[in-house]
């Protein structure tokens, strides 16, 4: 065998390229196809609509019917908190326009974590990378699918909580389903995404049209300037960051087309089209679904009701009420699946830098999925389930805008370091500048007023500088601890049935080069 040359961090030994094609003589052997693996590497997603309707249904999740109750109790009026949520999502435009220009200028799966690591170099995009896998994905994952079960089994416990073994249950159950759809095949999580993002809308645009028929019954008197501007607390810039953290929560995954940019269709055209129609969309929504609410229910109400949609359903529908904790599961399926989509190729694309185990940048020889990835994100997820989350969506939704500020910064340093780069998007420096005012303005002050829900995130996200420093900078590293890797990774690939993608020249062609070397 040839002897082990010690690349840069988590990558292995370049035995590990030999150690995929002996295990695909050993299928081969077996007589199992491998010809479908020649065909495709990558995973397409092969039409318009799903890269149309994918920000939708990453977007449009638990965030509206967990969100609101948060954004006004920080808010404080009614009026400030629709204000916030109409400049949320023209704060989403403006950092998916930046995406956009990043998307197509530096075509890679992986998101924030591929243009950073591309921009700024291995430490901040592992710290990203480290933040995300750790924190962001996992928490954000358990959220939706807590709120998913709690919707399902409220109907069944009309009168009290659903026993919380039981909301993990289902909630474990959930999560395992999808993983499933998703190592099985691509096309089923697009589809998966598509039916149930079609699902939502219509339950939301339910919705909207009971609080508009209500509006013109004349029922709007918390909607009225006298009172929706009336303070239930002095407003504070440190509560506004708040409550726009709250709102960011529900916007969370505009960026979702990124971290699949490799397998969009004709991305330099369809990339900035999804994001133009889907975040204005989104917005939309949004605001006229809290107009909704707010034509119901009085502002105590809604502060005081733990499920928004269940009590907006049980005041307006009467029997059909059913319909609104059907509407919200329908809503956090596809929530659940449009996140372990994006988390598994966040992982992906870390294993492919070489920041994560090489394991993780492998795909099932039928299916072409990254099975090993998915599994990781899936681990992390049920560990978050074991615990109450609500409380941490501050904490979330901070490290979410930590990166997007870094992301978006990386654009000013790109426009600067090489001017001349291909660009076929190009956006005004005034959206970046804008942005990154509102963000440094944002984090400033949550920090100031939750020093420890927002300091804690940055801390976790810290520690990944040692991980970093031993894992990926130490070259030297012992021998029998690449042989002791390698043999894990041929067992994990003899598990799940996964090899490198062949057709990738950035990942077999330079590793099985210094190989023969």
């Amino acid at each position: 065998m040839v002897s082990p040359v010690l690349s840069p961090v988590l990558k292995y030994p370049t035995d590990i390229v030999l150690v995929s094609h002996v295990l695909l003589k050993d299928l081969n052997n077996q007589g199992i196809d491998r010809t479908p693996f020649a065909c495709s590497v990558m995973f397409n997603t092969e039409m318009l609509a799903s890269d149309l309707l994918g920000p939708l249904g990453n977007i449009i999740g638990s965030g509206i019917f967990i969100s609101p109750k948060g954004v006004l109790e920080h808010a404080g009026s009614v009026g400030l908190s629709l204000i916030v949520w109409v400049c949320g999502g023209g704060i989403c435009t403006l950092g998916s326009m930046c995406y956009a220009e990043l998307g197509v200028t530096i075509p890679k799966s992986g998101g924030d974590y591929s243009y950073v690591t591309e921009i700024f170099g291995g430490l901040v995009g592992f710290l990203l990378l480290w933040s995300a896998v750790l924190i962001m994905y996992p928490t954000t994952l358990a959220v939706i699918a807590l709120t998913f079960s709690n919707y399902v089994l409220q109907p069944a416990f009309q009168h009290c909580f659903p026993p919380f073994i039981a909301t993990k249950l289902l909630a474990t159950i959930c999560v395992l389903f999808l993983t499933w759809v998703n190592c099985s095949s691509v096309r089923w999580a697009t589809r998966i995404q598509d039916i149930f993002t079609i699902g939502k809308l219509l339950a939301l645009v339910l919705i909207i049209i009971v609080g508009l028929v209500q509006i013109c019954r004349g029922h709007y008197d918390a909607l009225q300037p006298s009172a929706a501007f009336e303070f239930s607390q002095d407003p504070s810039v440190g509560q506004i960051a708040l409550a726009f953290l709250q709102a960011s929560f529900a916007y969370s995954g505009w960026n979702f087309l990124n971290y699949v940019t490799e397998e969009v269709v004709e991305p330099r055209k369809n990339l900035p089209r999804a994001i133009y129609i889907s975040i204005p969309l989104v917005t939309l929504v949004y605001t006229m679904t809290n107009i909704a609410y707010f034509s119901s229910m009085t502002p105590e109400e809604l502060l005081s009701s733990n499920a928004v949609a269940v009590t907006f359903g049980e005041k307006l529908l009467g029997m059909f009420s059913w319909v609104m904790p059907i509407s919200v599961a329908l809503s956090t399926f596809g929530g659940i699946n449009g996140y372990l989509f994006t988390s598994s190729r966040l992982c992906f694309s870390g294993a492919r830098e070489g920041h994560l185990p090489y394991l993780l940048a492998m795909i099932h020889l039928k299916n072409c999925t990254p099975i090993p990835a998915l599994l990781l994100c899936v681990r992390f997820t049920l560990t978050g389930l074991s615990s109450c989350t609500h409380n941490l969506i501050n904490y979330v939704s901070f490290i979410n805008y930590l990166s997007y500020g870094v992301t978006i910064a990386g654009l000013l340093y790109l426009r600067k370091k090489r001017p001349n780069l291909a660009r076929p998007i190009k956006v005004n420096l005034l959206i970046p500048i804008s942005y990154l005012i509102f963000w440094a303005v944002l984090l400033g002050f949550s920090l100031y007023s939750e020093p420890v829900v927002c300091g804690l995130g940055m801390v976790i996200m810290l520690t990944g500088v040692p991980v970093y420093f031993v894992g990926v900078q130490w070259k030297e590293k012992p021998k029998w601890l690449y042989r002791l890797v390698e043999k894990l990774t041929y067992k994990g690939q003899k598990v799940c049935y996964v090899v490198f993608p062949q057709d990738d020249p950035s990942e077999t062609e330079p590793l099985t080069a210094k190989a023969t070397d």
